[in-house]
């Protein structure tokens, strides 16, 4: 269980067990574009392209190129630094733990919102303005793109800033988890597609922001990414049956 551990934390695993989530993703956004008009994308995808785009970068066959290079990167520089065996059972072994970390996501955080706020009626977060097969592919840019922009790029931004301001690791890691699970919350109000606001539900998502990035601390971006997209997955299902 150590090796697991271990192994399933390293960049060539939380990388590769991610590809798969970023292909699903590009090719249901693709299968989605009717004529002239784009596809639907997630919010933290289009703020990805959006910044490319300001430095030059246009279209998705770029933008991906970009993210599977800079990937490609970090596992060479990984396995040059030591050597990181590549094992089928390892990623079998997180998806299966990315699968029941997502089952109990929507219990355990309810739970925490209801103790923080014992709000009058059950929380339901979610009033589809899409289809389901649109929500899905969305739940899949979710896991992907908002764990990157929020997770990685924020809040590991954050912490190396505080760390360098002079804070310590300890009050840097809190604060950047705390400001990127508000950032995180909060972008879910933003833009067409965003849901109207509620204290209820911005309080549940300020409460999974900071257990995202708690498992993607303890756990690496790969499972981190497929457990925040297999619970939007499920929820999405589970409320058009």
């Amino acid at each position: 269980m150590q090796r697991y551990l271990a192994l399933s934390r390293t960049h060539s695993y939380s990388l590769l067990f991610a590809l798969p989530l970023l292909v699903l993703y590009e090719l249901g956004a693709a299968s989605m574009e009717v004529g002239p008009d784009p596809a639907v994308r997630n919010g933290a995808d289009v703020l990805l392209r959006m910044m490319l785009a300001a430095g030059g970068l246009h279209g998705t066959a770029v933008f991906t190129s970009v993210l599977l290079v800079g990937s490609l990167v970090l596992i060479i520089l990984e396995r040059r630094r030591r050597p990181v065996p590549l094992r089928l059972g390892v990623l079998f072994g997180m998806l299966l733990e990315s699968s029941v970390y997502a089952l109990l996501f929507g219990l355990v955080i309810s739970t925490a919102t209801y103790w923080v706020l014992n709000p009058p009626l059950p929380l339901l977060l979610i009033a589809p303005a899409l289809g389901v097969r649109e929500q899905v592919v969305l739940s899949l840019g979710a896991g992907i793109y908002e764990e990157l922009v929020f997770r990685v790029l924020l809040a590991g931004g954050l912490f190396v800033v505080l760390r360098a301001a002079g804070a310590s690791r300890r009050l840097a890691g809190i604060s950047a988890a705390l400001i990127s699970a508000v950032i995180f919350s909060a972008f879910h109000y933003i833009g067409v597609y965003g849901d109207p606001w509620a204290l209820e539900s911005f309080t549940f998502r300020f409460l999974a922001g900071l257990a995202f990035s708690a498992l993607f601390l303890l756990r690496g971006f790969g499972v981190a990414a497929w457990t925040h997209a297999l619970y939007d997955v499920f929820l999405t299902l589970a409320q058009a049956a």
